[in-house]
């Protein structure tokens, strides 16, 4: 099976309210070594000697900024009201915008000794063709094994409504007509010492060299904190608000608890 050019791999797999959480915490496991990040360059631990970049700072997590990227944090919801709509939440994510391309950010706790990306892949694969309708193929990329999926997503009305004009004309009439599109997705995993760290992209980078350089340098120049304190394998390391974000907030918000998450998220559009 073949469907487009590129690479691969999320989870991990699923959406993040959805991770699997093992009984073991990572400081319980005495497996075969991790593998260390590509020798190449990063991602990398906060306990190596890593390059110095201007970095947005998510607590569990360091991420480049450059020319032209947007930057969103995505919230999960930890307490609803009686209708179910959401109260209040935590951030799980980390959205990076480039152009027509995005790529989400996440990282996991993991055995003292071991990886999870194998097993992620193997399980994101399984997700996709029996629960999805997708089709997945591995390949190697510049940070090892990958996953590409192939997924098929919605064309409501409500979706092509709010699409650019520009990009629905470039809509294959039969798509529009039976409902939905074939979407590529590419997974990427990195096992790192008692950490994982995900990316998932989205759009144009799949095909588009250029855009993809550009979101494959933020990956490589990602530090990971994993921080000392025991977690189970798979838990997500928590994240914080850049204060950068904050600042944007108040410029734009007269009372900045008013501010839903839920809504939009807290956002710095575009680092010039």
């Amino acid at each position: 099976m073949a469907f487009g050019r590129r690479r691969q791999a999320e989870e991990p797999g699923k959406d993040p309210e959805q991770t699997d959480v093992q009984a073991e915490t990572a400081d319980e496991v005495d497996e075969a070594p991790a593998k260390a990040a590509p020798a190449e360059g990063g991602p990398w631990d906060s306990e190596e000697s890593y390059p110095e970049l201007q970095r947005l700072d998510f607590g569990s997590v360091q991420v480049p900024v450059a020319p032209g990227l947007g930057f969103q944090v995505n919230f999960e919801a930890t307490e609803v009201d009686e209708e179910g709509n959401p109260l209040d939440g935590r951030p799980v994510a980390i959205l990076v915008q480039y152009a027509e391309s995005a790529m989400q950010l996440q990282v996991f706790a993991a055995p003292k000794r071991s990886g999870i990306w194998e097993d992620v892949r193997r399980e994101t694969a399984k997700d996709i063709t029996e629960e999805a309708g997708g089709q997945t193929q591995e390949g190697e990329g510049p940070f090892g094994p990958e996953l590409l999926a192939m997924v098929p997503a919605a064309l409501t009305e409500e979706v092509l409504a709010e699409m650019p004009e520009e990009v629905k004309e470039q809509i294959p009439a039969e798509f529009v007509e039976q409902g939905w599109a074939p979407q590529i997705i590419r997974f990427i995993g990195v096992d790192g010492p008692r950490w994982f760290l995900q990316a998932v992209v989205q759009g144009a980078a799949i095909e588009d060299e250029e855009q993809w350089q550009v979101l494959e340098d933020v990956f490589r120049g990602i530090v990971v904190v994993r921080g000392d304190a025991p977690m189970p394998p798979r838990d997500l390391l928590p994240l914080e608000i850049p204060k950068e974000f904050s600042e944007a907030g108040e410029g734009e918000e007269e009372n900045a608890q008013t501010f839903d998450p839920f809504e939009r998220g807290p956002e710095i559009t575009e680092v010039r």
